[in-house]
């Protein structure tokens, strides 16, 4: 049987994708592992009710014909993801500090009495670059951050499966960094990425939502 994704299905992941969904084949029925390859109840190789287990489509574009998790790894524990993004943003935070301590524009260096707002405009933008550059840059090339290859985790395409493309990890990386380096600092992370606690059916950050997005576990 062919394993081609069926026509008219929309645009799909690329073929050298290791992590992208596969197609689901009718006469092999759930075989895969993962606790989304059948629906509840025993149901065999059936696909799982419009919406499935976790409900319809959650941003209003039609509904998807069946979970969109189906065939994937089970969601990524809040807890994890958060001690990932820690882990992130202390390794870049010293190349912020760094090279904020070069160019002297580090925050730490100004008098609270004469703030220098241009300096403290440099030091936003480099903060903003390096955090969007480098989550940008991870999540496009294999969906995974050092925190999350470490702890076992990688952010997906909710509709399936594969690597997010740089557009898409662009957009991410933005709502979540561009108000942190600005004007909310580790606030707007803590709403952004602590959202995932409460979020559901997907557990998805703010910058998941806008990217339509999940994080999954790899182990």
């Amino acid at each position: 049987m062919s394993s081609e994704p069926p026509p008219g299905s929309g645009q799909q992941p690329p073929e050298d994708d290791p992590f992208r969904k596969q197609p689901p084949s009718g006469d092999t029925g759930a075989g895969a592992g993962s606790p989304y390859d059948s629906p509840p109840g025993g149901h065999g190789s059936q696909p799982p009710p419009y919406g499935g287990p976790y409900g319809g489509d959650p941003y209003g574009g039609g509904g998807y014909p069946a979970d969109p998790l189906a065939g994937m790894p089970p969601l990524a524990d809040s807890g994890k993801r958060t001690l990932a993004r820690i882990i992130d943003m202390v390794m870049v935070a010293i190349v912020v500090w760094l090279l904020t301590w070069a160019f002297r524009v580090n925050e730490l260096d100004m008098n609270a009495d004469d703030v220098d707002y241009g300096k403290s405009l440099a030091q936003s933008l480099i903060a903003a670059v390096l955090y969007i550059g480098y989550d940008t840059y991870m999540i496009a090339k294999s969906g995974q951050t050092l925190g999350k290859k470490w702890l076992g985790m990688r952010v997906a395409n909710l509709d399936n499966g594969s690597t997010p493309s740089v557009q898409t990890s662009l957009l991410r990386s933005s709502v979540l960094w561009i108000p942190f380096a600005f004007c909310c600092a580790c606030v707007w992370t803590a709403i952004c990425g602590g959202w995932s606690f409460f979020d559901k059916p997907y557990k998805q950050g703010l910058h998941d939502k806008a990217a339509k997005t999940v994080v999954v576990s790899t182990r």
